[in-house]
């Protein structure tokens, strides 16, 4: 009776991190912050460039389920971005669940900057990624996906990937965007109705008054070694995505893409290094 195979339980990760940031002496500052689990939040040092968001889990897998949030106080700029990227590593077929909510008050301006999300053979992610803001406030945000371990030869052909964006504007929906990437599409892969040969994709938003006018300066930013992009805008949103084989120049793209749409460079915790001409 006791020569059954034995039921293999694995523990899963749970994580929840918020902060609420406002102005002392001209400063971000943390008023009011909760963590719990795998995930952390704080803002480093007397002038922080950026509010920091970690899973200290070390990645995704089936189950797991990671939720980030961020308070920003009336009339106040702050960056938000993650330690490091992201992993999502192979389920047994429950999903991985990621969760970011962000409040940004009356004339504040939040820049949401996670690094990148890696997704490797037979991950399930869903992530739900939502920007409320009130009033007069604006958003930048950027989200970068890669498919595999580039440097290993590593092209996935199963996992699944439900990513979802929206920002609201006084309750209102303002814009919305979905990516899905399933074995299907995998198998498809070449076809330029998908991602081509691509193994990056990313995707810029800036919602604000006048977005458009910063079309000018990004479109001489668009043609890159190895990279492709396109951009839109109307009415207070610019968007713009870009497609690449290999993440490194993707990143540094993005982040000439970025320091010009913010006029000052990306966060520390990127770790360009100086690669950014």
């Amino acid at each position: 009776m006791f020569d059954g195979p034995a039921i293999q339980t694995l523990q899963r990760s749970r994580g929840f991190a918020w902060l609420e940031v406002y102005a002392r002496a001209g400063a971000p500052a943390v008023r009011g912050l909760r963590q719990s689990g795998s995930a952390k939040a704080f803002l480093p040092g007397r002038m922080p460039d950026a509010a920091i968001f970690l899973n200290t889990s070390g990645g995704l897998t089936g189950g797991d389920r990671l939720e980030y949030a961020l308070d920003l106080a009336p009339d106040l700029r702050l960056a938000a971005t993650t330690q490091t990227a992201e992993r999502a590593y192979a389920s047994q077929g429950q999903m991985a669940e990621v969760t970011v909510q962000m409040q940004v008050a009356p004339g504040a301006h939040l820049d949401w900057l996670p690094q990148e999300t890696l997704l490797y053979e037979g991950s399930v992610l869903a992530r739900d990624t939502r920007i409320d803001l009130a009033g007069t406030a604006s958003t930048l945000l950027c989200e970068m996906i890669v498919l595999g371990r580039h440097a290993m030869g590593e092209f996935p052909a199963q996992l699944r990937l439900r990513d979802r964006r929206r920002v609201f504007r006084d309750g209102r929906i303002v814009w919305a965007d979905s990516l899905m990437v399933d074995a299907g599409a995998l198998a498809r892969q070449g076809s330029a109705a998908i991602l081509g040969n691509a193994r990056c994709h990313a995707v810029i938003a800036l919602v604000a008054q006048g977005a458009e006018d910063a079309t000018g300066a990004l479109r001489p930013l668009l043609a890159a070694d190895g990279v492709e992009g396109a951009l839109s805008a109307w009415n207070g949103r610019l968007i713009l995505r870009m497609t690449a084989r290999d993440s490194w120049p993707m990143k540094v793209q993005l982040a000439r893409i970025l320091s010009q749409l913010r006029g000052r460079p990306v966060p520390r915790a990127w770790q360009m290094n100086g690669d950014i001409p």
